[in-house]
């Protein structure tokens, strides 16, 4: 890529990536990633795919689980807030029209 007199090439300290800055224009024109060290190579990428797989199966099964045991906690909730109902004494609720 030819270079303009108005372009400032910047190293990100973050990230390490390398920015082309054009002046006139004040945004980045151009930018570019650094080499990852930690890239997988392609003949990893079956045993990668596997193990997403076997985490997104377990993911499901661990929803799944959740999902059944879900009804038994809602029921013991249910149960417990009518216990607590039942144990108050039944009261007329006051209005704003009775206070006048």
């Amino acid at each position: 890529m030819a270079k303009l007199k108005s372009e400032l090439e910047v190293t990100c300290p973050c990230c390490r990536s390398t920015l082309v800055i054009d002046t006139n224009l004040r945004r980045v024109v151009s930018h570019r990633e650094p080499e990852r060290l930690d890239k997988p190579e392609l003949d990893e990428a079956s045993r990668i795919l596997a193990e997403e797989a076997a985490r997104r199966e377990a993911l499901f099964q661990q929803s799944i689980e959740a999902e059944k045991t879900r009804d038994d906690a809602l029921t013991r909730r249910f149960e417990e807030a009518l216990r607590q109902a039942s144990k108050e004494p039944i009261t007329k609720p006051t209005r704003d029209f009775d206070l006048d």
